[in-house]
């Protein structure tokens, strides 16, 4: 099915509406010895985004080992990680104001003009394997 591209930004900036306010409803963009917004750090941004690599690790790990999850038990681990390492991607995008849904949307009308992402030129010889 293709939507257009308002519909595929719409839908990922009402996510990084309702990830980001609910981290920072619970306070994750305070310090809470301090009161300080988190952003005032320079090196926020950079920790924010490598929380996002440490999901997707608990993910890879819980399709290596066929784990459920510990917290939703009835789903598979690897699909309750891959939720947190994009909940936490809004969150970032959120809290730093980037238009996330609309870079969504237009790398994905690129992506789909790319000759490298074309299945004749992945099966060539010397195309991306992965």
């Amino acid at each position: 099915m293709k939507y257009s591209d308002e519909t595929i930004a719409d839908a990922a900036n009402i996510l990084v509406a309702q990830c980001h306010g609910a981290a920072d409803a619970a306070g994750w963009w305070v310090d809470p010895r301090t009161g300080d917004d988190t952003r005032a750090n320079p090196m926020c941004f950079s920790q924010k985004l490598m929380l996002t690599v440490s999901e997707l690790s608990e993910a890879m790990e819980g399709d290596r080992k066929n784990l459920m999850d510990d917290k939703l038990p009835h789903r598979p681990m690897r699909d309750v990680e891959l939720a947190d390492a994009v909940i936490r991607i809004f969150d970032l995008a959120g809290a730093y104001k980037i238009d996330l849904g609309g870079a969504i949307a237009e790398k994905l009308a690129f992506n789909a003009q790319r000759p490298d992402h074309k299945l004749e030129n992945r099966q060539a010889e010397g195309g991306k394997a992965y």
